[in-house]
């Protein structure tokens, strides 16, 4: 049997590397989204459109690192819960600029990607309690980084399809 102690490292350093592919694959699919395209172009008559699933991500990149500074500095931290349709209207994504959104996007993710790579092991456990997912490790919001870019790969990929 395989100690698992012995792979963590392993699986840390593997989303820490989706980190930085997810945020390079949406540079790449953004490359040949003009700005009205991804203004005009949404998830379904009622859905975002890509501009503000951009700004999306830009946006919980930042809350997602707020809170694993929050489970670094402090024991076991309430993680505070964000409503992301709210953000969408008080920010005016829709009205946000693709490239720029998408370079704070990267700028963000960079630092990320520092954070994570500087914690000991003994970080990496610590933990908070998410506001949908009760507790909640540093390794846990590292793989929440990687999936949550992934869904939103998706949904943009999807919304070119139909064009």
């Amino acid at each position: 049997m395989t100690d698992l102690r012995t792979t963590w490292p392993q699986v840390r350093e593997r989303q820490l590397a989706m980190m930085r592919l997810t945020c390079d694959s949406l540079g790449h699919i953004l490359r040949g989204v003009s700005a009205d395209e991804a203004r005009a172009l949404r998830d379904g008559d009622d859905g975002w459109s890509i501009i503000e699933i951009l700004c999306h991500l830009r946006d919980f990149d930042e809350i997602f690192y707020k809170r694993a500074v929050m489970m670094l500095e402090e024991p076991h931290p309430q993680l505070p819960g964000y409503d992301h349709e709210a953000m969408a209207i008080e920010r005016a994504y829709q009205q946000d600029n693709l490239q720029e959104a998408y370079y704070a996007l990267r700028a963000s993710r960079q630092r990320f990607i520092q954070f994570f790579a500087a914690l000991s092991p003994e970080q990496w456990e610590r933990g908070g309690v998410h506001p949908e997912r009760d507790s909640f490790t540093m390794t846990d919001a590292a793989m929440q980084v990687g999936l949550h870019d992934l869904d939103h790969l998706e949904q943009i990929t999807r919304v070119l399809a139909g064009r």
